[in-house]
């Protein structure tokens, strides 16, 4: 009987020593399940950001886009007096992006677009290289302060486009408060600004002259 007794005995301390076990073990599950829940939401979470973040990327390119397209357009139309229209296609290859510029002009023909640098007719790739300049120009983060200095601007295009090439300019230095420094061979483009310096140089030695102020 006293051994029965001691083996009843030895079975209960093993039971609630293995039943204390099992309530450890289901808690420890709980507490892993819950763990993993919460993993589970914050994965949802980091993917919903990250999914905004990539939205607010091509928000912020589109809109970049259109900025850039709308005032290489406005520069095409002024200078040339043409309804021609800029336009840049930007495709993804290999988690990469790509662009491309094209001119698109509407005529009696239908529409017709090409790239810049093969177009035809008074200097368009100058015009929109400069246009380019001033978008990326006023369009970066942060914004780059101080005045914009140009070296033979629109050195190809056509002699007949040059006034507008300067009042175009002039229009943009006045909207966007910016100081323009022109370096230029081109006297009716020079006659147009608010001041010139004319720079001669004789016997090796540069000499600077104010003409306009």
């Amino acid at each position: 009987m006293d051994n029965l007794a001691e083996n009843i005995d030895f079975l209960k301390k093993h039971y609630y020593s293995e039943n204390a076990k099992k309530e450890i073990l289901q808690e420890q599950e709980k507490t892993f399940f819950d763990e993993v829940e919460n993993l589970l939401d914050e994965v949802d979470v980091l993917e919903k950001v990250l999914i905004l973040f990539q939205h607010t990327s091509q928000y912020a390119r589109e809109q970049g886009k259109i900025q850039i397209e709308n005032l290489t357009t406005r520069s095409l139309r002024y200078i040339f007096d043409k309804d021609y229209k800029f336009e840049i296609d930007i495709t993804e290859k290999r988690n990469a992006s790509s662009a491309e510029f094209y001119i698109v002009e509407e005529n009696e023909n239908g529409t017709v677009k090409i790239k810049p640098e093969i177009s035809k007719g008074g200097g368009i790739v100058d015009i929109v290289s400069l246009a380019l300049r001033l978008s990326f120009l006023e369009n970066s983060k942060p914004k780059i302060e101080g005045p914009l200095i140009l070296d033979e601007p629109a050195k190809h295009v056509s002699e007949e486009f040059t006034f507008d090439i300067g009042e175009f300019l002039l229009q943009f230095s006045d909207q966007m408060n910016r100081q323009i420094i022109m370096i230029t061979h081109n006297p009716h483009l020079a006659s147009l600004s608010k001041s010139i310096y004319t720079v001669t140089q004789e016997n090796g030695i540069s000499k600077v002259e104010k003409s306009i102020d």
